[in-house]
């Protein structure tokens, strides 16, 4: 994987080369620094500090790594916060930068990083996540590198309080469509005896922004109960409940409870009375088959594809040179995030694969609400997920 998230103390990560928040004069800081000293060994690394001498924030050398489980140790000074406005963003970017520059130039396969100046520095935890994404991914755009982003705790890891805000509302949205009570009463309106509180939601009137963003089926849902209250009953024939579940995002098909949906990757001729060796001579194109053809549909190439979807050149080419190739689920998705795929073009590649979205898995509603609201950065995607605990995509 090209950039994992991971809880852990940076001393116990093994890598190529293991990033310090170091002091900016010749002398042992507190926090990461100092574990980093004890490590590695105290006295030795103190001897090879003294000949990188002072270095400015922003600035970045390196030593041997001693007694850690790496070669290398770079140093970089992040900024004192101040409010911003005293070029501390642009500080704490060029750290990274020059980081991976450095391990570059080292023949580096991996790296390590901690979120750098969030602790005695006092610098914003979600805008030095923003920062590290931002430069991590573009490196990684051009080149070849295992980045690992060590958190040591929950408390020191924030994204975006607005962001968690959206997600948490769009999950409970989405758990209504499955509460057996939410089916029962539908949508009267407003709060009263005939609805529960907790099935509340807002009508037909959105604002641009949730028309543009996470309006989709719930919406639909909503108006098709104020249809089928104000139409005669045999005028809006009722969808089995059985189907909720298929036509998640999608528009809700008007059939009869007889009728049956074929979801879009089912075979296009008949297969009534036909005997089994006669069906299997019919399959459809397999997970393999079909990634490739929608990447030159698209006209990408393979790096295109893989850096999007932070999985690795080797891995990538293991997909391409088998036709029967299985993906796990998170590979699978991250392929369709790369593409950008529609929610109901992600359920056709992963109905390929023999996978599927769950309802009750709230990995799966994130990466719903991330479709459903176009936002296909992969390395955004992942830092939701590890926020929630969730297991992060890409192989």
């Amino acid at each position: 994987m090209a950039l994992q998230i991971i809880r852990n103390n940076i001393i116990n990560v093994e890598a190529d080369a293991i990033v310090n928040t170091a002091n900016p004069a010749v002398g042992v800081g507190r926090g990461v620094d100092q574990c980093i000293y004890e490590a590695a060994g105290w006295e030795k690394l103190l001897e090879a500090r003294k000949k990188i001498g002072e270095m400015s924030p922003g600035e970045a050398a390196w030593t041997p790594a001693f007694d850690l489980h790496a070669k290398y140790i770079i140093h970089t000074v992040g900024p004192a916060w101040r409010g911003g406005s005293y070029g501390e963003c642009e500080a704490v970017a060029r750290c990274y930068s020059r980081s991976l520059e450095l391990a570059a130039e080292l023949g580096c396969e991996s790296i390590a990083f901690p979120l750098i100046a969030t602790g005695t520095y006092g610098f914003p935890k979600d805008e030095a996540l923003r920062i590290a994404m931002t430069e991590i991914s573009r490196f990684l755009l051009a080149n070849e590198m295992e980045v690992l982003l060590v958190v040591y705790d929950k408390e020191s890891f924030e994204v975006s309080g607005k962001l968690f805000s959206d997600i948490k509302s769009f999950i409970g949205d989405r758990e209504a469509m499955y509460d057996p009570v939410y089916h029962s009463y539908g949508r009267t309106g407003t709060s009263g005896p005939n609805m529960p509180e907790a099935s509340v939601r807002s009508g037909p009137a959105t604002n641009k922004a949730e028309t543009s963003g996470r309006r989709g089926l719930l919406d639909r849902l909503l108006n098709r109960n104020i249809a089928e209250k104000e139409a005669p009953p045999e005028a809006v024939p009722e969808l089995p409940e059985a189907d909720y579940e298929l036509s998640m995002g999608e528009p809700v098909p008007q059939m009869m409870p007889s009728q049956s949906y074929s979801p879009s990757y089912a075979p296009a001729f008949p297969t009534e009375g036909k005997s089994l060796d006669e069906r299997l001579k019919h399959l459809d194109k397999t997970f393999q088959q079909y990634l490739f053809m929608l990447i030159d549909r698209r006209g990408l190439t393979d790096p295109e594809v893989y850096k999007k979807a932070n999985i690795d050149r080797k891995h990538f080419s293991k997909i391409r040179s088998n036709v029967d190739y299985t993906p796990s689920k998170k590979t699978a998705l991250a392929l369709a995030i790369a593409l950008e795929l529609s929610l109901d073009e992600t359920k056709d590649l992963l109905a390929r694969a023999g996978l599927a979205l769950s309802p009750s898995m709230m990995s799966d509603r994130i990466i719903e609400y991330c479709i459903e609201t176009a936002n296909y950065d992969i390395y955004e995607i992942n830092c939701i997920l590890f926020k929630y605990d969730q297991p992060t995509l890409g192989a």
